[in-house]
């Protein structure tokens, strides 16, 4: 499971909880809160209702008093108020007082008066000198039919007379619960979709800063560049320390292997080198050497020192480009001007074999990247084809444009590539006997051409062509 889906499941597992929580608080709290609000208003009612019953109750008129004329005349009463939205028409309650034997001398309903509420707790609490409430069904298979009765005391001095009740159904209080439990709900629900869309947005960001760090993790350990992604905060430090790791590690094993490699390729040189002086400070039976001999000692000693060094410069540079991982600062590049300078640099050498270059251009984009690094890579092509070309022959290049890349061709009517060598032909230290018994290259050259074009987002190509011979093709995006 990717990362990002188990930070957007745990999210979203927090946030159900927090739901739930947010129900349960609501039906264990809120729902009794206002039941308990309500049984405290009647509380307060059924006390002062108790003392306004008192005289006609000690009088034995309480249904037919002043009070019983007062609660009559309530029940018919158009309240017509607004509570926060919630008309309400009339009085809710119902009243009905008992004597101190709990039999009902008065009930504002008209249907309970003689009967014995003497087992009622609201009655039988009272009666005791204790606080008297009870909540009792209507129907007993229906829980919204319950209703709250609330008692007072009603007073003759000292002693308790009788017990008045006040008696209020909860469906009263039901349309005020239902609204705050829509708007809970509502807001609850808001709530939770704003907290997944913060989740969602928070895994992928997540996700995202993590997921580039892997890619460029894996492109480092499969020893291709990679640009630090664009990360913030904890990720970006992270993304520094593995690149620090990278570059150190890998100019390690980087001066390693080409302090190897180096040694090896100049092992042949030195070993002409060393045997050519040896011949020219004791030549053999102690004669001097001819004149001719000695010539040819000193030049081919010349000629590995050559060798040597541009297998240092080639090498060198190589190593420049290989441990570049972007164009810092690229600029647009004509492909046709470019190849015209490049040919400037080997036109010398390739006159001395009689070689010519065969231009062909054709409608092309820009290049956009390094100029020096690509004139290089363009001088190496075409040092290679005069290496390979015959005296006398035209060396051909051509520029083509299409589908978004621009392709630089060098072709020569030589030998061609073995099949054996045309996968090998672009590693490093890699070279082809030239014709005519010629010392092989440094076999750097075409390295540095691949390295050139993968830095440039391109490829490389050495591929035969009809009629004999190579051509060498740089592919490369155009802008």
């Amino acid at each position: 499971m990717r990362i990002g889906l188990r930070i957007f499941l745990g999210y979203f597992l927090i946030v159900a909880l927090a739901a739930l929580l947010l129900a349960q608080v609501f039906v264990r709290e809120v729902k009794p809160g206002v039941r308990q609000a309500m049984e405290h208003t009647l509380v307060d009612t059924a006390n002062l209702l108790a003392e306004l019953a008192a005289e006609d109750l000690v009088a034995g008129r309480i249904d037919s008093g002043r009070f019983a004329a007062g609660v009559r005349a309530l029940g018919r009463r158009e309240i017509g108020a607004e509570v926060w939205g919630l008309p309400q028409r009339g009085a809710s309650y119902r009243i009905y007082v008992t004597d101190a034997r709990g039999i009902v001398v008065f009930d504002s309903a008209g249907r309970d008066v003689g009967r014995d509420y003497s087992r009622w707790n609201d009655v039988y609490l009272t009666l005791r000198g204790r606080y008297g409430a009870r909540s009792t069904r209507e129907d007993p298979a229906d829980d919204a039919s319950s209703v709250m009765h609330v008692a007072a005391p009603v007073m003759d001095g000292e002693r308790i007379a009788g017990v008045l009740t006040v008696a209020k159904p909860n469906r009263a209080i039901a349309p005020f619960i239902a609204r705050s439990e829509a708007i809970v709900t509502r807001w609850g629900l808001v709530l939770m979709g704003a907290a997944l869309l913060v989740g969602v947005l928070a895994a992928w960001w997540l996700a995202r800063q993590l997921g580039g760090l892997r890619r460029y993790a894996d492109a480092v350990t499969a020893g291709g560049r990679a640009s630090l992604p664009d990360s913030a905060g904890e990720f970006a430090d992270l993304g520094r320390a593995l690149q620090t790791m990278r570059e150190r590690l890998e100019g390690k094993q980087y001066v390693e292997r080409y302090v190897h490699a180096l040694t090896h390729e100049l092992k042949s040189p030195l070993t002409a080198i060393r045997g050519a002086a040896e011949l020219l400070e004791a030549p053999p039976g102690g004669r001097p050497l001819p004149a001719p001999d000695r010539a040819r000692f000193a030049a081919a000693i010349g000629a590995q020192a050559g060798r040597m060094a541009q297998t240092i410069e080639r090498l060198l540079a190589l190593a420049a480009v290989e441990h570049r991982q972007r164009i810092e600062q690229p600029q647009p590049v004509a492909p046709a001007a470019l190849l015209d300078e490049a040919w400037e640099q080997v036109a010398a050498r390739a006159h001395d074999r009689g070689l010519r270059l065969v231009p062909e251009f054709a409608a092309a984009g820009t290049i956009h990247g390094d100029p020096f690094l690509l004139r290089q890579a363009l001088v190496n092509l075409l040092d290679n084809a005069i290496d390979f070309a015959p005296a006398g022959s035209a060396i051909d290049a051509s520029v083509q444009g299409g589908d978004g890349t621009v392709r630089i061709a060098v072709a020569d009517r030589g030998a061609g590539v073995p099949d054996y060598a045309r996968d090998r032909v672009f590693e490093r230290f890699y070279s082809l006997p030239r014709p005519g018994g010629g010392d092989r290259s440094s076999g750097i050259g075409l390295a540095f051409v691949a390295e050139v074009a993968q830095l440039h987002g391109g490829r490389a190509r050495l591929d035969n062509r009809d009629g004999g011979g190579a051509v060498a093709t740089l592919e490369l995006p155009a802008t």
